[in-house]
């Protein structure tokens, strides 16, 4: 169990939580001890969203933890508001005595709190931890935390520390640790092995470009394709970012990091179902061999790709991925990537678009996402800008003309190169929390994969 939870059975005395709405507040403070309803009225405790505060007992001791959830039925409470308590109670043990709402979110939502990024730091001591409530499916939060922490570890990895051979270190020991099947296509193989958009977008770097590829489960089951961009940093090539633009781009790996999050899941409860992950790895760098502006390259699928900047090259590498992944008859194919600023404009970095023509998983992912918590918004790939990727000299050219819809442009430059599989997905993730929230620190972020798994649990039930 992790080291933040106890036991459901425990027989140590625990604080009690009671998590209250403002509506709810009077009547939860007349079921309190007389003195603990007086102190928390001289408080003026008002359970507003978040609010903590402790009341008192014997010896200095914490009586009971008064939690806000503000009002009933305000629809911008955060799905993680619990993630706050941990950074605002002292150590010692605690049971949620009284919660208005989705338990298992709550539960969530107080591991998602505990998380700390301290590879480069000395640690700090914390004893804290909340009893599991016996309602609770212990084992599956277990596994959403550990993948969720997996995730926000490996983006907030920086890139000296974690670049195309590291990440594909994490793939190996996670396919290894659950009984897969792993292989690499590395450096100069990738041409041979006709990869070669891989090959252009990895070139120019001293840390060799590779696919990441391995496969779990029962070859005669159902198969479910998992892509991730792996760009572990990008400057851009030779149409650099600006310094302010490329501050983040460790995270630029953050789709490879959620399909490893989601592979985790789907391995650790053993869905029936046939996994392929599939991670082209690699670093946009500039040296005398980096691609350039103009070029034309050979992809997988046979269609040559016009290079309209080498700043859009995570469009690339999926695509050869994509075309690997369409060879094969699949049930299913997700691309996850941080693909592109434009959908940041549009949905802001806490809804990522996803991408698909499929109405019946598109409206059984949005439900998923709502009920645990993980919101995503499905955009249209809207035919009509198609012609947006024209080019004069190859059969597409990689981004668009003109600086509209650059989400939707990039979704339908992939759409290009699957065509075989019955149901595609393409996820334009942010992966990262640009301000502290419930549960959620500044730093890398797990998107759409507990929606996702939401949706392959109850297709692919173990």
């Amino acid at each position: 169990m992790l080291s933040f939870f106890a036991p459901s059975d425990t027989t140590d005395p625990a604080c009690p939580i009671h998590a209250v709405t403002a509506d709810g507040l009077e009547e939860t403070l007349a079921a309190l001890d007389p003195e603990a309803g007086a102190w928390a009225k001289a408080c003026g405790f008002k359970a507003d969203a978040g609010a903590v505060l402790l009341v008192p007992g014997d010896e200095k001791a914490v009586a009971a933890v008064l939690f806000g959830l503000g009002k009933a039925d305000d629809p911008a409470r955060p799905a993680f508001l619990t993630g706050r308590l941990p950074a605002s109670l002292p150590d010692g043990l605690y049971r949620l005595a009284t919660f208005e709402g989705d338990l298992s979110l709550a539960v969530l939502g107080w591991a998602l709190g505990c998380y700390r990024f301290e590879r480069y730091v000395k640690p700090k001591e914390k004893s804290l931890r909340l009893v599991m409530p016996s309602t609770v499916d212990a084992k599956e939060l277990e596994s959403l935390a550990g993948a969720v922490f997996m995730v926000r570890d490996l983006v907030n990895t920086p890139a000296n520390d974690l670049g195309p051979a590291e990440l594909a270190a994490a793939a190996f020991r996670l396919a290894n640790d659950n009984g897969g099947h792993y292989r690499e296509v590395v450096g100069e193989d990738l041409l041979t092995e006709n990869y070669p958009l891989i090959h252009a977008v990895g070139a120019a770097s001293s840390r060799a470009p590779r696919l990441i590829d391995f496969t779990w489960g029962d070859e005669t089951a159902p198969k479910v394709t998992l892509v991730g961009k792996g760009v572990c940093f990008d400057t851009g090539g030779l149409n650099i970012k600006p310094d302010s633009s490329m501050l983040l781009m460790k995270k630029d790996m953050g789709g490879a990091a959620n399909v490893l999050g989601l592979a985790r899941l789907i391995m650790e409860a053993k869905l029936k179902l046939r996994l392929r992950v599939l991670i082209p790895a690699v670093e946009n760098s500039i040296s005398g061999n980096a691609f350039r502006p103009g070029d034309i390259f050979p992809s997988r699928k046979g269609l040559t790709v016009e290079i309209g900047n080498t700043d859009a090259e995570g469009r690339l590498v999926l695509a050869d991925a994509l075309a690997l992944a369409d060879e094969e008859e699949t049930d299913l194919i997700v691309d996850m990537a941080t693909l592109t600023g434009a959908a940041r404009v549009a949905l802001g970095p806490d809804l990522p678009p996803v991408y698909t023509h499929d109405d019946t998983l598109a409206a059984d992912l949005a439900s998923a996402g709502e009920s645990v918590g993980d919101p995503l918004w499905r955009m249209p790939l809207w035919a009509q800008y198609d012609k947006l990727l024209a080019s004069k000299v190859a059969d597409v050219n990689h981004i668009s003309s003109g600086g509209f819809a650059g989400s939707i442009t990039a979704a339908l430059f992939l759409a290009r190169f699957v065509e075989n599989t019955k149901s595609w997905l393409h996820a334009d993730i942010f992966a990262w929390v640009p301000a502290e929230k419930p549960g959620q620190p500044v730093g890398g972020e797990a998107q759409v994969i507990r929606a996702l798994f939401e949706v392959l649990k109850s297709r692919y039930p173990a």
